[in-house]
């Protein structure tokens, strides 16, 4: 169980730090819109935020259940041999209800605002979506290569620098920083998932049934990019173990 709980509040960390951040500090701009980002933090400050949250979540909870804090994660690692299947459905399980109670989380402090919770844009509490449900009107077809190529090499990073050939120590650093240039490059397009527990968490809670209709996409996405990048790195890049060691030559026993 407590490899399930470090899952749950890894998860609920992400979802807590990364929408949290996106849903009361981030005052985006839209272009045609009145809202301005003078005091807000942008694309740059969520996009750190959730780095930050997996960068101490992995120190805070990793060496008690691998700090994967993400479905996605769980099926690349699987797929990598790094990871039992048996393990996949309770950490899923873990890892969504974390991502639901974050989000229960953010909602009630949404609502605790004098003016009200605004469920009226086309990302509310940061849902990801394509489509009109795009920060930027990206399409289905964009979003799709999005997600797949973002978690493929979110995936790659983490396999790497988790190798037993990697420098020891700077795992969490390296995963957080790519989790956060990973935001950079697709908020825009998706509002970025790369997690499928991130994405149902906050689109349960958003009162748009339209994004959770486009909730298949951001657990095929991502799930579909991790498992490539478990295939191919565990094919093209791993190094087979040795069973056994060399034999030593020893000089002849004389009495």
């Amino acid at each position: 169980m407590k490899k399930y709980v470090a899952e749950f509040l890894g998860t609920f960390w992400l979802v807590l730090g990364g929408c949290g951040s996106a849903v009361f500090a981030a005052f985006i701009a839209v272009p045609g819109g009145e809202n301005t980002n003078e005091f807000g933090l942008g694309y740059l400050g969520v996009s750190l935020a959730f780095g930050l949250t997996v960068f101490t979540g992995a120190y805070a909870f990793g060496h008690i259940s691998g700090g994967h804090f993400n479905p996605a994660v769980s099926f690349g690692l699987w797929a990598g041999k790094r990871f039992p299947g048996s393990q996949l459905l309770p950490y899923m399980i873990a890892q969504v209800l974390g991502a639901i109670v974050a989000a229960v989380v953010i909602f009630l402090i949404a609502s605790g605002n004098i003016n009200g919770v605004d469920l009226s844009g086309s990302n509310p509490l940061a849902t990801n979506g394509f489509g009109e449900h795009s920060p930027q009107g990206y399409n289905i077809m964009a979003a799709l290569i999005t997600e797949v190529v973002m978690t493929f090499m979110f995936l790659m990073v983490i396999l790497g620098v988790t190798d037993d050939r990697a420098p020891a120590g700077f795992g969490p650093a390296a995963i957080g920083l790519a989790l956060t240039l990973i935001h950079l490059i697709s908020i825009p397009v998706t509002n970025t998932s790369v997690n499928p527990a991130r994405s149902t968490g906050v689109a349960l809670f958003c009162g748009n049934p339209a994004l959770i209709g486009q909730l298949w996409l951001f657990w095929v996405a991502p799930i579909g990019g991790a498992i490539l990048a478990g295939l191919f790195y565990k094919g093209f890049f791993e190094e087979p173990k040795a069973t056994l060691a060399e034999p030593v030559e020893r000089p002849p026993v004389t009495m």
